[in-house]
């Protein structure tokens, strides 16, 4: 029976095909702004690390006091984003946490064996780091506790960069000039794209690609690296890299891996005894506060979606819905002009579900032909946001483009949006009288 209403609303949608054409193209142009707005949304709204987002956390402590809180806003959203080196340092030594690391962007100059140096962004972390964030490795393996007790010159290499500095041999025991040292290869990474970046929201954009190399933080401290990313200070530290390490300025990031609800309270608790004893030796002067926050609290609180991303996606909504109601109107327009054809099948015996049918058919048709439609202007706006975003466009790629499970989506939400916008037409199609078309012939 389907088949043969798919062949009659076939042949029926070719009789106007100008009026046909009106209907595929409103719920296409609709389908198509939607969808280009919120395939990004999807893409910046998607958990990074499902798995294990709520056994990561970020500690904050206020630092800085009340004082240097923005006005307006909650305690949480007002207290620093990252530590001093005196905090890593203790939270490292205490190891209150199943896996921990503190971190910091670099960029290095990288020399190969022939041509030109070129810079490359790198991160100074802890070995738990790869652990902890899951980062796979397609050669190798992390440096070892005792390389960064000895602050060894060790690195691992992202592929991009392996593929780039040895294409023609293994990566792992050659060496690499780092800034004009040789740095021993430990392991190569495989392919990693978390989006958002959440392990870094601070330093940069949230949706930037992963670093192109890691170094112990133990090293990159002994080697006196500066960070590539935020410095904040409330008072300029003394001169001399003695006096970025001792004074009061936050550039470290600093995560842990808390197993269970039990861990979570302890390093809560620790937090507070840490910042307590802080106030105690004179540093702070004021009631300890901190947060602890797991991956989805910690991008809600960086605002990590902007916006105006919600904002247009609620735009593009109401477009959609417009478009829709355009819809509405051309598909009650279509019916209307058959109402003599409907009042003749429902003479000969045709019921009302049968009439009903026949007409959800021909919207159904025409929803997926609005849905191809709209999936290649989705394509065409992604197109047009990458043109657009122009050197910014490969940090960001991962946000404008669309998966197999995106493109289904487009297809399935104009299919459904038309034939919830139309009910209305089909209903008003079954209330044909045929007693009162016939009399009209």
């Amino acid at each position: 029976m389907f088949g043969y209403y798919l062949h009659l609303a076939l042949r029926t949608l070719r009789r106007n095909v100008i009026l046909t054409s009106l209907i595929i193209a409103a719920v296409g142009v609709g389908i198509g702004a939607y969808m280009t707005v919120t395939t990004v949304l999807i893409e910046m709204s998607g958990n990074p690390i499902p798995d294990k987002s709520g056994r990561l956390f970020v500690p904050q402590i206020d630092l800085w006091g009340p004082n240097t809180r923005p006005k307006g806003g909650t305690a949480q959203v007002r207290l620093p984003n990252q530590f001093t080196y005196r905090d890593v340092t203790a939270f490292m030594q205490a190891h209150m946490a199943l896996r921990q690391a503190a971190m910091y962007p670099i960029a290095r100059d990288v020399t190969p064996t022939s041509g030109n140096p070129y810079s490359q962004e790198g991160r100074a972390t802890y070995r738990d780091f790869f652990e902890m964030f899951e980062v796979p490795f397609k050669a190798g393996a992390a440096w070892s506790v005792q390389d960064e007790t000895d602050r060894a010159d060790v690195v691992v290499l992202g592929k991009t960069l392996a593929a780039r500095l040895f294409p023609n041999g293994p990566a792992v025991g050659q060496t690499v000039n780092l800034e004009g040292r040789e740095y021993r290869v430990t392991g190569v990474l495989n392919d990693w794209r978390p989006s958002p970046r959440f392990y870094d929201v601070v330093n940069g954009n949230a949706f930037a690609t992963p670093e192109d190399f890691y170094i112990p933080f133990t090293t990159a401290i002994s080697h006196q690296i500066q960070t590539d990313g935020n410095y904040n200070c409330t008072a300029l530290p003394a001169s001399g890299w003695a006096g970025r390490l001792s004074g009061e300025c936050i550039w470290f990031g600093f995560w842990v891996e808390l197993p269970d609800a039990a861990a979570v309270r302890n390093y809560r608790q620790y937090l507070l005894n840490y910042a307590a004893e802080q106030r105690r030796l004179g540093r702070f002067h004021w009631p300890p506060l901190v947060q602890l926050s797991d991956v989805t609290q910690w991008l809600d609180l960086q605002h990590v979606i902007p916006d105006e991303v919600r904002v247009n996606s609620l735009l593009a909504f109401g477009f959609l819905a417009v478009c829709l109601v355009n819809a509405v109107g051309l598909m009650l327009a279509r019916f209307s002009a058959r109402a003599n054809d409907f009042g003749i099948r429902r003479a000969l015996g045709a019921s009302r579900s049968d009439i009903f049918l026949q007409c959800l058919t021909e919207t159904a048709v025409v929803g997926v032909l609005g849905g191809l439609l709209g999936l290649a202007l989705t394509e065409l706006g992604l197109a047009a946001n990458r043109a657009s975003l122009g050197y910014l466009a490969a940090a960001v790629s991962q946000l404008t483009h669309t998966d197999p499970a995106v493109m289904a989506l487009t297809v399935a939400l104009a299919v459904g949006a038309t034939l919830c916008s139309g009910l209305y037409p089909t209903w008003r199609a079954t209330r044909v009288q045929p007693a009162w078309q016939l009399k009209a012939q």
